[in-house]
C-alpha cells in the first residue's frame, strides 16, 4: 500500500483517540501491518540502495534520488491529508502520530537495508511474512483503484462514527 494509504488510514484511527498520540501512533503502527495483508499494488522501488530484499550500498545516483522523490511526496501527501481530514486543535498530535506511526514500519525497512540487527531483522521478518503475496503489477489501474476506494471507505466510515 501507499504511505498515503497508511497515513489516512492510521490518522483516522488515532482520530477516535483525542489527548492520546502514544496510543494513536501505536494503533497507527499496527494498522500498516492490517494493511498489508489486502491485496495491493505497490509502486517498483528502483533503487538497490533503497529496496530492502536487496539493500545495496546508499549511491546517490538518479534512481536513488528519485525514489527518495516519490517516496517523500507520498509520505508528505499522506501527512498533510490526514491533517486537513481530522486535524482540530484538540485532535491534531493524536492525528499526527497516528499517521506517522501508519509510515513508521515501511520507513523502518530502509533502516533494516543499512542496519540487519535486531530488532529490526524480527520486524523485518514479521513484515515481510504478513504482506500479501497477491500483488496487483499486471493490473495496476485494479490495485490503484483498490486503494483509492479503501481509502475512501475508510474516511467515510471515520466520518459516520464520529457523528454519533
Amino acid at each position: 500500500m501507499t504511505l498515503t494509504t497508511h497515513a489516512i488510514t492510521g490518522a483516522a484511527i488515532a482520530s477516535f483517540f483525542p489527548g492520546h498520540p502514544v496510543l494513536a501512533f501505536s494503533l497507527g503502527f499496527g494498522s500498516h501491518f492490517l494493511l498489508d495483508t489486502i491485496p495491493h499494488a505497490d509502486y517498483k522501488i528502483l533503487s538497490d540502495s533503497i529496496n530492502p530484499d536487496i539493500g545495496d550500498k546508499t549511491k546517490f545516483d538518479k534512481l536513488f534520488f528519485l525514489d527518495i522523490l516519490r517516496i517523500g511526496t507520498d509520505c508528505f501527501l499522506g501527512i498533510i491529508l490526514s491533517l486537513i481530514l481530522y486535524s482540530s486543535p484538540i485532535l491534531f498530535w493524536a492525528v499526527l502520530w497516528g499517521a506517522i506511526g501508519g509510515i513508521v514500519p515501511d520507513f523502518l525497512q530502509f533502516v533494516y537495508t543499512k542496519f540487519r540487527h535486531e530488532p529490526l531483522l524480527s520486524l523485518q521478518r514479521f513484515h515481510q511474512y504478513i504482506h500479501t503475496d497477491i500483488r496487483f503489477k499486471n493490473n495496476l489501474v485494479f490495485g490503484w483503484t483498490t486503494q483509492i476506494v479503501f481509502v475512501l471507505v475508510v474516511i467515510s466510515l471515520s466520518f459516520y462514527l464520529h457523528s454519533f
